[in-house]
């Protein structure tokens, strides 16, 4: 008796237990769901709170949106709430959630329960996370339960979807794969007919924007449009998780269909009439709304070239019309067919019917088979053209029979048979005749595994008739003189028949094994290789190695360069490639995300197959690959799209070291720079003080002209080096960000005049040109840093111009501009932005003074109100500085 060892794999055990162990460390994630605004998912989340809190569990509001409705603002009064954070944001303040006080308190305490409404919600600018679905994430990764509602519009699968059925785009979206990884998911449904009654009622919107919403966003047809989406959303959520449950408990998995939800599995033959199958098959899943795959079982019958070739073009029009595909090896293809079916959940199987004029005694068709295999599917058959017997064309026939490995079978066959009755007759003194036949039958084997099903059929004709002729009596005849024999001769010949049959089956299914293992060691090779690639051209040789060894192709990997702006890329050929592929075709599947060229329905006639790299974040690039007119199967193209998604993840696992790299090393650089700057600051700013004051104390005391000078030189120099010190101890501070804005609504002529009136002694002598408008309006500002603005200008225009400055401001739509202008040479071409970068100067040797930081302050500061400075040459010479600062909405004057 064989014993089967059922005991499951050790390391699927640990795998299992693992994923126990973490998701119960993990804080569950629970959405109320709904088709759109109004259905109630957050009352129906306060409310499902309320019960958790009588229940016991601690319970907080991290961020509910009751949009004015008092139904919910009273069910939200009773809870209590985390405090929100202040976030200052271009002069306003906004109102955030605090995901670190959410952490304090729910960190470490079991069962605790935030409740976190609009989890598509993007965040202020400053906050840790971007959006408010990462909050979510990180507070489960903490323990904490978050309870959070989402509308179908969000779905970022589904966000053009809903765009094109409403004429409105939401951009505020979020992944699927957050909605599809949530512990639970709570549809909160209500009818179109109710909604609209409620938004009537002013229970959704306030009176003026539910008008608006009714004539736009809150029509019937499409609130009935969006309540299909979520309910299907839904659906197919909770179909991929009876899926999971099925495929984790196997005992299920190998058991019957669960027919919750139809589904179609067409099965394709090896007859010209299959594509009648499949198309009836898609008409089918079409009427219906349902998933369909098609599938083709290899069995031990040998097909040839010319059926190889009918399956390939009908697995692809199966493909072509929306099937997932599929080619099985089994000894029966019923029996794989409704593994298969068992395995996918398949309720319904498509097949074909025909009636044979023959068929061997016993042998059910397939249909009959499935039935019998499978009680609880539904088998339906498609009608196809009665005929006789397919035949393959006359050439074809002959070269699968003549080929030369056949002609060497049948040569095998008559030597073995001849060889065999050679040995037997010198044994025939010492075995009974009856046995050696078993000598024939051992020869029948040898001859199919080595050559196949023709060779031994050839070899047990030959055997019967050489054991006939030789060594029953009346020997040296075909004569029988004991009808017994007759027999023996049946039961050799058919043993024979069949042992031949079932070793090549065997061979057939060894071979294609030994194909499969392969390939898996191709891929798994490829794959490790990829692990240690650090530079896209290793990735490009490795894939080019791996297509020619696999193939016997030439290929080549196309990427953008590094560092170019997304949406704008321009494909460059990788070094080692093997081909030169038409860059237009691979541009086009580049742009698009589709496969191109040979073998496809966009460009066909390009020499090479182009298909999309595409990685988890984005595109990354294209693998061409040169196809020589040839068909690609479809196990051929499941690996070629298999080795370019590997190409994909390791192109962008590479392009994230990089950034990684750079970014670490520029943080560290800007901590290395800050440190020096606030130690410098620091540490020479006292005695800079004490040789400015050493100096004026000096011109206290009469003093011979040169000794004046001379103390006049040093106190120039104690300043300038004193006014390097602030600027490098301003940047330091801005840098670290402890500079806190003291705004105030100011008089633009008021900073320009005091910034002026500071550089009397830099401007003396110079004709400066102030030109500000008498009606510009009060601008919000800190008044100190915009001087310190206006004196880093004016003390550059100073250094580098011998001419005369001009200072000019006017109003552009919501902006104040402000110019300041001098005659000097201008600003070095090409480099007019770099120049507000730290440590950079117009000329990197001058004699100029300066360390490049005066530029880089402005820049802080402006930008820290909200703003943007940008510089440019003049039209009639000279350099140009231009400051745009915000326009808000100044306090109204109080009557006196």
């Amino acid at each position: 008796m064989a014993v089967t060892d059922a005991r499951p794999d050790p390391d699927e055990l640990l795998a299992k237990v693992q994923r126990e162990e973490a998701a119960a460390r993990r804080g569950r994630l629970k959405i109320f769901f709904g088709a759109n605004a109004g259905v109630g998912k957050t009352f129906a989340m306060l409310a499902a709170a309320h019960a958790a809190h009588k229940q016991g569990r601690a319970v907080r509001v991290g961020v509910v949106e009751t949009h004015g409705r008092a139904d919910t603002e009273a069910i939200a009064r009773d809870l209590q709430r985390l405090p929100l954070k202040d976030i200052d944001h271009r002069g306003q303040t906004l109102r955030e959630f605090d995901l670190d006080a959410a952490l304090a308190w729910g960190r470490g305490q079991a069962g605790n329960v935030l409740l976190l409404d609009e989890l598509a919600h993007s965040n202020a600018p400053g906050s840790r996370h971007a959006k408010r679905w990462q909050d979510a994430q990180e507070l489960c990764e903490a323990g904490v339960e978050v309870w959070t509602t989402l509308n179908v519009q969000h779905l970022e699968s589904l966000n053009d979807v809903v765009g094109g059925i409403t004429g409105i785009r939401v951009w505020e979206t979020l992944p699927d794969k957050v909605f599809d990884a949530a512990d639970e998911v709570v549809v909160v449904d209500l009818p179109p007919d109710e909604l609209l009654q409620r938004l009537k009622e002013g229970k959704v919107y306030l009176p003026q924007q539910a008008e608006r919403a009714a004539k736009n966003f809150f029509r019937k047809g499409n609130l009935l449009a969006l309540r299909e989406l979520a309910l299907r959303r839904t659906a197919d959520r909770v179909d991929d998780q009876m899926q999971a449950y099925r495929r984790e408990h196997t005992d299920l998995g190998r058991a019957a269909v669960w027919p919750n939800r139809e589904s179609l599995l067409a099965c394709v033959g090896s007859s010209a009439a299959s594509d009648k199958v499949v198309r009836s098959a898609a008409r089918l899943a079409k009427a219906l709304g349902l998933d369909w795959h098609a599938v083709h079982v290899e069995t031990a019958r040998a097909l040839g070239d010319a059926a190889r070739q009918r399956v390939q073009r009908t697995l692809e029009l199966a493909q072509s019309l929306g099937a997932r595909t599929a080619v099985l090896s089994a000894p029966e293809a019923a029996a794989a067919l409704v593994g298969y079916a068992r395995e996918h959940n398949l309720s319904r199987l498509v097949v074909g019917r025909r009636e044979r004029p023959w068929r061997w005694p016993g042998r059910p068709s397939l249909a009959e088979a499935l039935n019998h295999l499978a009680e609880e599917m539904d088998v339906l058959q498609v009608a196809l053209p009665t005929v006789s017997r397919e035949r393959e064309p006359p050439v074809l026939q002959a070269r699968g029979l003549l080929a030369p490995h056949a002609l060497r079978g049948y040569a095998a066959a008559l030597l073995g048979v001849g060889l065999t009755t050679f040995v037997a007759q010198a044994l025939l003194a010492f075995i009974a005749p009856t046995n050696i036949a078993m000598l024939y039958l051992l020869n029948v084997v040898g001859v199919a595994l080595r050559f196949g099903r023709a060779p031994a059929a050839l070899t047990a004709l030959l055997g019967v008739a050489a054991f006939d002729f030789v060594f029953v009596e009346p020997r040296w005849s075909f004569a029988v003189g004991d009808a017994q024999y007759l027999v023996t001769f049946a039961v050799l010949l058919l043993v024979g028949l069949v042992i031949g049959q079932l070793a090549a089956g065997l061979q057939s299914q060894a071979r294609a094994a030994q194909e499969r293992e392969r390939r898996v060691r191709g891929l798994y090779a490829m794959s490790r290789d990829l692990g240690a690639a650090l530079v896209p051209e290793q990735v490009a040789e490795i894939a080019t190695r791996f297509l020619r060894a696999e193939f016997g192709v030439a290929s080549a990997v196309l990427a953008p360069p590094l560092g170019a702006s997304p949406g704008r890329e321009v494909l460059v050929l990788l070094p080692g490639a093997g081909i030169q592929p038409d860059l237009g075709v691979a541009q086009w599947a580049f742009d698009h995300g589709q496969a191109a060229g040979q073998g496809t329905d966009t460009l066909p006639a390009s020499p090479c197959l182009m298909l999309p790299l595409t990685a988890p974040m984005r595109l990354r690039g294209v693998l061409a690959v040169e196809g020589k007119g040839r068909r690609w199967s479809p196990e051929e193209r499941e690996l070629l799209d298999t080795c370019a998604a590997l190409l994909a993840i390791s192109l962008e696992r590479i392009h994230y070291i990089e950034v990684a790299q750079h970014s670490t090393l520029q943080i560290e650089s800007e901590r290395l720079r800050n440190s020096l700057l606030t130690a410098i600051s620091h540490d020479l700013r006292t005695p800079l003080a004490a040789l400015v004051g050493l100096a004026d104390a000096l011109k206290l005391t009469p003093l011979r002209d040169q000794q004046a000078e001379v103390a006049d030189a040093m106190r120039r120099s104690a300043l300038r080096m004193s006014a390097l010190v602030s600027n490098l101890l301003d940047m330091a501070r801005l840098q670290s960000g402890a500079v806190q804005l003291n705004r105030h609504w100011l008089p633009l002529q008021e900073v320009v005049g005091s910034a002026l009136a500071s550089l009397d002694e830099v401007l003396a002598g110079r004709d400066v040109a102030v030109e500000l408008p008498a009606d510009l309006p009060l601008v919000e500002l800190d008044a100190v840093l915009v001087e310190r603005v206006l004196v880093n200008l004016l003390e550059n225009a100073a250094k580098y111009s011998q001419g005369g400055i001009r200072i000019t401001a006017r109003t552009a739509g919501r902006h104040v501009e402000i110019d300041v202008a001098d005659s000097g040479p201008g600003f070095p071409a090409g480099r007019e932005t770099q120049l507000f970068d730290k440590f950079e100067r117009g000329d990197r040797e001058s004699a100029t003074p300066g360390v490049g930081l005066g530029l880089a302050i402005c820049k802080a500061i402006v930008e820290a109100h909200g703003g943007r400075i940008s510089a440019h040459n003049s039209a009639t010479g000279g350099a140009c500085v231009r400051i745009e600062l915000p326009l808000g909405q100044p306090p109204a004057e109080k009557p006196e």
